[in-house]
């Protein structure tokens, strides 16, 4: 089979059939997944002709990383209870209302900042497994915690992991293409500041799409979770989102101008934190209404998960903690995971020496390493145990947060077991696993999508990036997947391929929004299973925006603002932004009546 229209069509059907299922039905994902690994199974042995044994090895390799997936949740879930039951999250959660009791001040503060900061140090999901519990603890519904802590996982990805998804995807991504070490020449003469210059494009690009990113957070709060529901409400502190979002983002492109793509994220989320933590206490933009969530008995109860929300919100006099006190393992959760991932001998101890390593499985040569001591995983049981000594607490209290957090991880097992190998088989179709010759599965719908668009690609590339990042639930692997083609496309229509690779990979940080199992792993440490469909219903209108935004800015980039599709498209975007707000703010009462409401 030759007919690269039906080729493609074939490979969307896995990623179709759990859209569809998972959107569209509301299945929950524990049952969508396994069908859709049936699907791209059937898909591989049929129509690309892939060897079984190839499946079977992909599908091992796909279990061993959800494994480390299991084992950084399992960190995360630990470390919620373990502040829960030693009273901790009581004071932290006081802390926060001290600034400000404004659920909307507080999403800003925690999930953006807060998050860009977690991001940065350590990356792979990490941010909306912290952030979530942390917004739960401090009052949050359930599903609007993961929400935040989702949407917040755009902006500051391309960089998370200390740069990760630039110098390990994109660099490895473009590493010996045919036509790079050529452009390297001819440009910055230099391969590690080509990928510089790659990544100074994507932290320009991110600046200017995710600057809406805080006010997205805070309208789509009010606007599913309100009493009113009214996403209005949310413009209601506009300027505090406006000046938080630059108090990441400036930062964090002078960072990639002056370090290069290791910083940006970790030092722009700090510097952003510290600073709107500092004017905050001052009430600079500080709201003059404050808004909460209706009263507990009025929540829905698909907001719930199996956690209460608030829990560890003890009542202090019975149990004081002072607020440095409450915060350390915190802090000694970003001082360690900064310092395993920028002191070089000790990353190295940790990463290479310490790596078990599966060689060659079944023969195949598909390998997969695990660095159990590198992984955040570990970072964060580390702390959970200091913490235990450091709060003074009992036996009996560490017992209990091992058997909660026990309990509530295997809520999430069934659901990733089947998307990491469903997605490693999707991956690792291409000609080296099969007897047809066929271009891979992800690379198959890019060359699809390149063949329809020409020379507008631009507007496609972070979609693809997207896509990438959707199957694989990684900027990394996406870039890793994708940098070589959407090089190759753009040097074939004349773009910028430096622009059009920095597109793909703020597409493909947008892209972390709506990942199966981000969404999975946020889930389990809040105790909210089964509620993927709602939630990407909600994360898929921040991915739109992303793409559209990025895409129309990349092809401005390169063909310049005037008559053109990238023109038109931003255009149309600023303008349907809005028309959009002109609406929630002059139709209060139709805006209520119309928000979509949780069946």
């Amino acid at each position: 089979m030759d007919s690269l229209p039906v080729l493609s069509l074939l490979a969307l059907s896995p990623i179709a059939v759990i859209g569809v299922l998972i959107a569209g039905l509301r299945w929950p994902a524990k049952y969508a997944m396994p069908i859709g690994f049936v699907v791209v199974v059937a898909v591989a042995l049929l129509a690309w002709d892939m060897e079984l044994v190839a499946v079977a090895a992909a599908s091992v390799q796909g279990l061993i990383i959800a494994a480390t997936l299991l084992y950084i949740i399992f960190g995360a879930l630990l470390l919620l209870e373990t502040l829960t039951k030693s009273g901790a999250m009581a004071t932290i959660r006081s802390g926060f209302t001290t600034i400000s009791p404004d659920r909307r001040v507080q999403t800003i503060i925690i999930g953006w900042l807060f998050g860009s900061f977690i991001e940065g140090a350590s990356g792979f999901g990490t941010p909306a497994a912290v952030v979530a519990p942390l917004m739960l603890a401090l009052g949050f519904p359930a599903l609007a915690a993961v929400m935040v802590g989702l949407i917040i996982q755009s902006t500051p990805v391309s960089f998370g992991a200390v740069g990760t998804p630039i110098l390990v995807g994109v660099s490895q991504g473009l590493s010996g293409g045919g036509g790079v070490d050529e452009r390297v020449a001819s440009t910055t003469g230099s391969y590690d500041s080509y990928i510089a210059q790659i990544g100074l494009n994507v932290a320009f690009i991110h600046a200017l799409v995710g600057i809406l990113i805080p006010i997205f957070l805070v309208c789509l709060l009010c606007g599913f979770f309100g009493e009113q529901r009214r996403f209005a409400d949310g413009l209601g502190v506009w300027k505090f989102a406006v000046f938080a979002s630059l108090a990441m983002t400036v930062p964090s492109v002078t960072v990639a101008a002056l370090l290069g793509p290791e910083f940006p994220s970790l030092l722009g989320g700090s510097i952003g934190l510290a600073l709107v933590m500092w004017t905050s206490s001052k009430g600079f933009l500080m709201p003059k209404d404050t808004w909460d969530f209706p009263p507990r008995d009025r929540w829905e109860d698909r907001w719930m998960g199996s956690i209460a929300a608030g829990a560890g919100a003890e009542d202090l006099s019975e149990r004081k903690m002072s607020i440095v006190r409450a915060w350390a393992p915190y802090v000694i959760v970003g001082a360690l995971l900064v310092l395993t991932r920028t002191v070089a001998p000790l990353k190295e101890f940790l990463q290479i020496t310490t790596a078990v390593t599966f060689e060659n499985i079944f023969g195949t040569g598909i390998s997969q390493a695990v660095e159990p001591f590198y992984l955040p995983g570990f970072v964060l049981i580390l702390v959970c145990l200091m913490t235990n000594v450091l709060h003074r607490m009992s036996g009996r209290q560490i017992a209990e947060t091992w058997k909660v957090a026990g309990g509530q991880l295997a809520g999430a097992a069934v659901a990733l077991l089947f998307a990491l190998p469903l997605v490693r088989v999707f991956i690792n179709s291409g000609p080296d696993f099969n007897a047809s010759g066929i271009a891979s599965m992800p690379l198959t719908l890019a060359e699809g999508a390149a063949a329809a668009t020409g020379d507008a690609w631009p507007l496609a590339a972070p979609w693809i990036g997207a896509l990438g990042a959707f199957v694989a639930g990684s900027n990394t692997v996406s870039n890793l997947t994708f940098s070589l083609f959407q090089f190759s496309t753009a040097e074939q229509i004349g773009a910028s391929p430096e622009v059009v690779v920095a597109t793909q990979a703020v597409g493909g940080a947008a892209g972390n929004m709506i990942t199966i199992h981000n969404i999975v792993a946020a889930s389990a440490t809040v105790g909210l299973l089964g509620r993927e469909g709602d939630l990407i219903r909600k994360t898929i209108i921040p991915t739109v925006y992303y793409c559209l935004t990025a895409g129309a800015i990349s092809f401005i980039w390169i063909n310049g603002f005037g008559l053109n599709a990238g023109s038109l498209l931003l255009v149309l975007v600023l303008l349907g932004l809005g028309l959009l707000v002109h609406r929630l703010l002059r139709a209060p009462s139709a805006e209520r009546a119309a928000a979509p409401r949780e069946e």
